[in-house]
């Protein structure tokens, strides 16, 4: 993990980033202890270790808050670790982990982009874009309600190009020719068994 970490950091020079100060945050938060004599989490790492649970275990931003406010109080008292989502997303959002969240139709019809973007009903199927809440009115006033369904973008030029960054991974990516003139990757793998 800590190799991984060293790479997006290095992927993040001051050069491609509009905000210098922003690199010297993300190594301060990497050589941070998330407390005194701490040697096994930095800020960084924690905050990386707790967004990947919260990713795989569904967690909402508010369960999440929650969490960290108590192991904020669980561990010693000059600890570094965020006490909110927001906080710990903007800790990691200068690493290029963004994404871009798309609303999309209950049925699966459409997304809300481009020319569908601001409507409030599926032109497809007639279905609100928003869930409704059981104590709500059907009268005109502003929507306050969530949207049923959202579609999370996460753009993949910026995480290949980091897969890349190392160059140890790098080159385990590549095809390899082995004994006897034969290729070993999953493309050509998988190249029998497409169909016509």
């Amino acid at each position: 993990m800590d190799d991984r970490l060293e790479d997006l950091i290095r992927d993040v020079d001051p050069e491609n980033l509009m905000q210098a100060h922003i690199y010297d945050t993300l190594c301060s938060d990497a050589a941070k202890p998330l407390y005194p004599n701490c040697n096994k989490f930095s800020r960084l790492s924690a905050t990386l270790k707790l967004f990947n649970l919260k990713a795989r275990n569904r967690w909402t931003n508010k369960s999440f808050t929650e969490l960290l406010d108590l192991l904020k109080d669980m561990l010693p008292k000059e600890n570094s670790l965020p006490n909110r989502y927001y906080e710990a997303k903007k800790i990691l959002c200068p690493m290029g982990l963004e994404y871009k969240k798309i609303h999309a139709c209950p049925n699966d019809c459409i997304l809300y982009q481009g020319e569908f973007e601001g409507l409030d009903l599926c032109p497809r199927c007639g279905v609100s874009l928003y869930k409704k809440k059981d104590n709500a009115s059907d009268d005109d006033a502003p929507r306050k309600d969530p949207p049923s369904k959202a579609l999370w973008y996460l753009p993949v030029i910026p995480r290949l190009k980091r897969l890349f960054v190392s160059v140890d991974d790098a080159r385990l990516m590549r095809c390899k020719i082995v004994a006897k003139g034969k290729f070993r990757c999953m493309v050509m793998f998988l190249a029998p068994f497409q169909m016509s």
